[in-house]
């Protein structure tokens, strides 16, 4: 009897074990992941500042820049000032929020708020890609609350400073011959 019990101990404690221990495919996987989600992160803002400067919009582009900065600079604040340890276990601390998360919701907000849905549907997806990919990725270095922390920091930066863009709503035409002077005014709602 005392042998069962000992080869049932083994036996636990090696599963419990052995679940820890991702396989050289999982850790492929995840390191897979992470690395997209570290790349993508960037790709909402990088859109946002490519049509800024296609579209000529300067407003746009000092939006941008205010809600960039602000959502840098307090992410950073509260990464110091909470100082949360990683749910790994790391105790580097300055897990909360996830500034990949909050860069990449920044971008996609500010696309959406600025232009539309049309341009803020495609960016919210890698958006929420990069914040999962910050939970499932090798090691997860992020629980789900550092993960909304982020993305309501990066939002929250964007609504700070954002309006809609503004197209020419307004149009005066003129057109002469024959004697007749014709004058249209064109106001789109």
């Amino acid at each position: 009897m005392r042998q069962i019990i000992v080869i049932l101990i083994v036996i636990i404690f090696y599963s419990a074990n052995a679940q820890e221990i991702d396989s050289p495919k999982e850790i492929r996987r995840e390191t897979n992941i992470q690395t997209f989600g570290d790349y993508a992160q960037f790709a909402p803002t990088a859109v946002s500042l490519i049509t800024v400067i296609a579209k000529k919009d300067k407003k746009g582009f000092w939006q941008l820049s205010k809600s960039a900065g602000t959502n840098i600079a307090l992410t950073y604040v509260l990464k110091y000032g909470i100082n949360k340890h990683r749910p790994e276990g790391r105790t580097d601390g300055k897990a909360f929020p996830s500034g990949h998360t909050s860069f990449a919701f920044q971008g996609a907000s500010f696309l959406q708020r600025r232009y539309g849905w049309k341009y803020g549907v495609p960016a919210y997806a890698l958006a929420a890609y990069v914040g999962w990919s910050r939970m499932e990725g090798i090691g997860e270095r992020h629980d789900g609350w550092d993960v909304l922390g982020g993305a309501l920091v990066g939002i929250g930066s964007t609504y700070l400073f954002t309006t809609p863009y503004a197209r020419d709503h307004f149009d005066i035409s003129f057109k002469s011959g024959s004697g007749d002077y014709l004058i249209g005014v064109n106001y789109k709602f």
